[in-house]
């Protein structure tokens, strides 16, 4: 069952939390891409290492049981913030702020740096796959035809270069508990990956399920 867990913060305090992990978690990419690039010497390197366990063993002092979920407020809103993709605290994530439209479509401009390189230079396949998952997913929720994906084909027309990109995504059609979507993603020189998937009701979401 999914890890849907009722949160009682006020909409004040769920501010002072997106101003305080936001921050934060973009600090931790910042490490990321440093670890990533740095040329200092290897004495250096292993004193930082030192500083980074101590940090990591003073953050661990309390934490939660599994992953971050989704948390609900009483209004109905859900915080994906442990999101691979769009997760405001995850530092895996770039993360992408997407754009949603009711009639059914998802959009985002991002960038993604070092961390997310596949052969030199060029996005990871698999990034890519990523990323339009969630937006073929966030195009369905929209239009109000979420899912989960069932499955998810993409067509790799170009490479992807690092740096900043743009991911495309809406509804093709849909059909009782399913929904076809598609979508892109676009780099300097155009379109660079192409997707389509479909996204299944699950059944603890259907109507009537108890």
């Amino acid at each position: 069952m999914p890890r849907y867990v009722p949160e009682d913060l006020s909409p004040a305090e769920i501010d002072e939390h997106r101003a305080t992990f936001g921050p934060f978690a973009d600090a931790v990419r910042d490490l990321v891409d440093a670890t990533i690039r740095t040329t200092v010497d290897l004495d250096e390197v292993r004193a930082a290492q030192a500083e980074i366990e101590a940090i990591t063993a003073r953050l661990r002092r309390r934490q939660l049981d599994g992953p971050f979920g989704v948390r609900m407020s009483e209004a109905g809103r859900g915080r994906a913030w442990g999101n691979s993709v769009i997760g405001l605290r995850n530092p895996l994530a770039p993360p992408l702020v997407v754009v949603e439209d009711p009639s059914g479509r998802a959009v985002s401009d991002f960038h993604l740096g070092a961390a997310y390189e596949g052969p030199p230079g060029l996005v990871h396949g698999g990034v890519s796959a990523l990323i339009l998952d969630q937006l073929l997913g966030q195009a369905a929720g929209a239009g109000g035809r979420p899912g989960m994906t069932g499955t998810l084909r993409l067509r790799y027309r170009q490479a992807t270069p690092l740096g900043d990109l743009r991911g495309e995504a809406w509804i093709e059609r849909s059909e009782s508990i399913k929904t076809w979507a598609r979508g892109h993603l676009i780099g300097p020189e155009g379109v660079t990956v192409e997707a389509e998937g479909l996204f299944i009701l699950p059944a603890w979401a259907r109507p009537g399920a108890s």
